[in-house]
């Protein structure tokens, strides 16, 4: 719990560093800026109303829209995105070491252990039954695809915008991409990006601060919902507001190492998250607490394999740490030896599941049965059919 708080607090910081690059970009004073962010973010999710919060954020994300224009005004070679979009490959010259870092970086930053936390909160916060799954896992695809298509799209014309300049290959911060812009696009691909940035970031930092609310109401037994107001969640968003608070004030001291947290936080989350995801799966599989919804041989063959992987990219990343002179070949070594012993611990597994299937347990699940209108009690927090004074109701 604690490691998943500085997580998520460096995190949080992270996301005013992107609020104060666009304000910097776009001329506006930090401490003005970055204190209105976080009124903004505090105000939208403290109004007592989960349907007003919500409202709030699909606007938000309806800013994210900004970057449309730009790949028009860039136009970047559509078949050259589409090959390199499915046929993987490494930039020429590349160094292994500083490629196989990038991908722990963006595989962090993609799949954050606080999304786990996030997404099981916040389903419950909404109040809906199990009946509305379908409709959730299509939200969730929906999502995925948006954010798929989105990072492609900065990827795509930020490639077609530094190629055979001086600035391609030497990245600083996402407000060098947008003076890059402003250089070799216009002054309005500049400022569409920098608003872009400023949106995406708010919506980060509230998604984040929530995420932590949430998991140190489940853990300390504390009222948290955002249908609460603040008088009748004071724990809620007292942590809310300070994780928020904490995060503002390190990005406006002065000479703090803002990119070295940026790079670091997303490092982090990639080592971080195998650990996380054993424990969902762990917990995807648990028939008393799921019942009926765990999951399937597909979805723990498939989760199992992203584990492995995530496993083995901690690995490198940890030898890195440890052998700074480490060469290509010894990282090559290590991804196909896990890989090796990945598959055939897979093979194992499934051998000895053969030999001695599953034995299916005597107790009889109740986490959601019962009549409509009862008071169904999940494992982690109350539903919200439950008396008041009970967690989420």
């Amino acid at each position: 719990m604690i490691d998943l708080f500085i997580l998520n607090a460096l995190t949080i910081v992270t996301e005013f560093i992107g609020i104060s690059l666009g304000l910097d970009y776009l001329g506006i004073p930090k401490i003005p800026g970055i204190l209105l962010a976080t009124a903004v973010i505090v105000g939208a999710a403290s109004t007592g109303s989960f349907k007003r919060f919500e409202r709030v954020c699909l606007t938000l994300v309806a800013g994210s829209l900004l970057l449309v224009p730009i790949i028009f005004m860039v136009h970047p070679d559509v078949g050259q995105v589409a090959h390199d979009f499915v046929v993987p490959g490494m930039p020429k010259g590349a160094d292994l070491s500083a490629v196989t870092l990038l991908i722990i970086g963006i595989v962090g930053t993609t799949v954050a252990p606080w999304q786990l936390f996030f997404q099981q909160s916040y389903i419950i916060d909404k109040r809906i039954t199990p009946r509305f799954l379908k409709y959730e896992k299509a939200d969730l695809w929906l999502g995925i695809t948006i954010v798929i298509v989105g990072a492609a799209a900065i990827i795509s014309f930020t490639a077609a915008t530094f190629a055979g300049t001086p600035e391609f290959g030497n990245f600083t911060d996402a407000g060098g991409v947008a003076v890059g812009l402003e250089q070799h696009v216009g002054k309005v691909a500049g400022v569409l990006f920098a608003l872009a940035l400023i949106d995406a970031s708010i919506i980060g930092a509230a998604a984040v601060g929530l995420s932590t609310s949430y998991a140190l109401g489940d853990v300390l037994g504390l009222k948290h919902s955002l249908h609460r107001k603040v008088s009748d969640a004071k724990g809620f968003y007292a942590v809310f507001v300070g994780v928020l608070v904490l995060s503002a004030i390190v990005v406006l001291i002065p000479g703090s190492p803002l990119g070295l947290l940026t790079v670091g936080v997303q490092v982090l989350a990639g080592v971080l998250l195998p650990s996380a995801t054993v424990f969902l799966l762990l917990l995807c599989n648990d028939k008393q607490v799921l019942g009926p919804w765990v999951n399937g041989r597909f979805m723990n063959f498939f989760t199992s394999a992203v584990i492995a992987v995530l496993v083995i990219l901690s690995l490198v990343l940890t030898a890195e740490v440890l052998f700074p002179d480490m060469g290509s070949d010894a990282i090559l070594g290590i991804l196909i030896g896990g890989g090796a012993v990945s598959a055939v611990a897979g093979v194992v597994f499934l051998v000895y599941r053969g030999i001695h299937p599953a034995v299916q347990g005597r107790m009889q699940w109740t986490g959601l049965s019962g009549p409509p209108g009862a008071c169904r009690r999940l494992p982690c927090s109350p539903p919200p059919s439950c008396p008041p004074g009970t967690g989420l109701a």
